[in-house]
């Protein structure tokens, strides 16, 4: 039986403002040897991080299929995709649904070039996608001068130095080779090549990957107090919408004067709910902006538990209180909303809002459960770690959203305003 012929592919797409002037690249490898065997790069225009990368996949994979003259058939070739955007490696291996429209026909594309069995996906640390990154770089200069890419050899000698061992390219799933005429090809090889110089110390933190773009910063500000806050009274969104008490009045006139003192917040957007429309329009008219409205990010409909204490939900609905503390698909008694649905609504305005806002800092005015649901998806946590945060009336929390899909959590119930 004829053994599928096996590559790795390397891909990468960035851009210079996301959106900005963009390009990718894309280099086909020989799993054993390590050695080259294609390369591409183009420079596409404007277009997004994640467009560049998706593009940079979908050249990868033609160019591997170009090498195979029957890739299409099943068996023919046994591909390994490694990149360093989780976000198209997890949507491509089908954990992450894709709900961009600028994705979805690329995610198709990329899809119909080889069979689905042939392919796998794999995440990579920035440091080990230099090759890739360096053509996309190169594409993207080359643009900016007006020209298209082209392959040089005094780039070539640029590339990321060859693996001192076949051990640093992960095998390629599939049917085994002849193992002892692969490693003797693969040592022949490596002799054969030039010493390469040690490779520059990898960077560590957030500065390490420059071409994914300022993040979305959502800073994350509970509204002030109602005359329900401080008997700690259920409040949500199918309840009397009551309005800021004297209290919160004042505690929004002085998250107003602390954010203008900071002068990092670019854009306003609120719940329609009354205590953070006013809330909210307290720091506009501070910062000269408007106010945009997110339904969104309006506070569970607690349902006939609205206006009640907790001890009162206990004594009058126990059972339910106790289901419902149980499960986040649980709803509160008449016909509330549970924190699942919550969670499906507040992660839709999350994603509508960081493809809108990509690179600014937004003020998002909210309520407790639509902040605990941002904290918890950015950390990754359980449902139940809902019950674990505490979020104080006219609080302040942030989360980064970056063009890989990651987030950073990076404050969480501050009050020093109020202080």
């Amino acid at each position: 039986m004829t053994q599928p012929r096996q590559f790795v592919i390397e891909a990468d797409g960035g851009s210079r403002g996301n959106p900005g002037p963009a390009g990718y690249g894309a280099v086909v490898i020989d799993p054993v040897t390590g050695e080259t065997l294609a390369e591409a790069a183009e420079y596409i225009g404007v277009a997004t991080n994640n467009v560049a990368e998706y593009k940079g996949l979908i050249a990868g994979l033609k160019a591997a299929k170009a090498l195979v003259p029957d890739a299409s058939a099943d068996g023919a070739v046994q591909v390994r995709v490694r990149m360093d955007s989780k976000l198209v490696v997890e949507q491509m291996s089908g954990r992450w649904k894709i709900k961009h429209p600028d994705m979805k026909p690329l995610a198709a594309e990329a899809a119909r070039i080889l069979p689905a069995s042939a392919v796998t996906y794999e995440w990579i640390p920035r440091e080990k996608n230099k090759h890739a990154d360096r053509l996309a770089n190169e594409a993207m200069d080359a643009g900016k001068r007006g020209k298209q890419w082209e392959p040089s050899a005094s780039t070539a000698a640029l590339d990321t130095p060859r693996p001192s061992t076949t051990a640093d390219l992960p095998p390629v799933s599939g049917p085994p080779g002849d193992a002892a005429a692969g490693a003797a090809k693969a040592r022949a090889a490596l002799a054969s090549r030039p010493a390469a110089a040690s490779p520059a110390a990898p960077q560590v933190g957030w500065g390490a990957a420059p071409d994914l773009g300022a993040p979305a910063t959502f800073v994350l500000l509970r509204h002030g107090e109602t005359a329900l806050t401080p008997e700690k009274r259920f409040s949500g969104s199918g309840g009397s919408d009551p309005e800021l008490s004297a209290a919160g009045r004042h505690q929004a006139e002085r998250i107003a004067q602390s954010l203008a003192a900071r002068g990092t917040i670019e854009e306003i957007v609120s719940s329609p709910l009354r205590r953070c429309r006013e809330t909210a329009a307290a720091v506009a008219a501070r910062l000269g902006l408007e106010v945009r409205i997110e339904d969104g990010l309006r506070e569970t409909d607690f349902g006939a538990w609205e206006g009640l204490t907790f001890a009162e939900v206990r004594e009058r609905h126990g059972s339910d209180l106790d289901a419902w503390l149980a499960s986040a698909k649980v709803a509160p008694t008449g016909d509330g909303e549970s924190f699942a649905e919550v969670t499906r609504r507040v992660s839709a305005a999350r994603d509508r809002l960081t493809t809108r806002y990509a690179g600014r800092t937004v003020l998002l005015v909210t309520h407790v459960t639509p902040i605990k649901t941002l904290i918890r998806l950015a950390l990754g946590a359980p449902p139940e770690a809902m019950f674990r945060m505490e979020l104080s009336a006219a609080s302040v929390s942030a989360v980064a959203y970056y063009a890989d899909g990651n987030a950073s959590v990076r404050l969480l119930n501050d009050t020093s305003h109020l202080r």
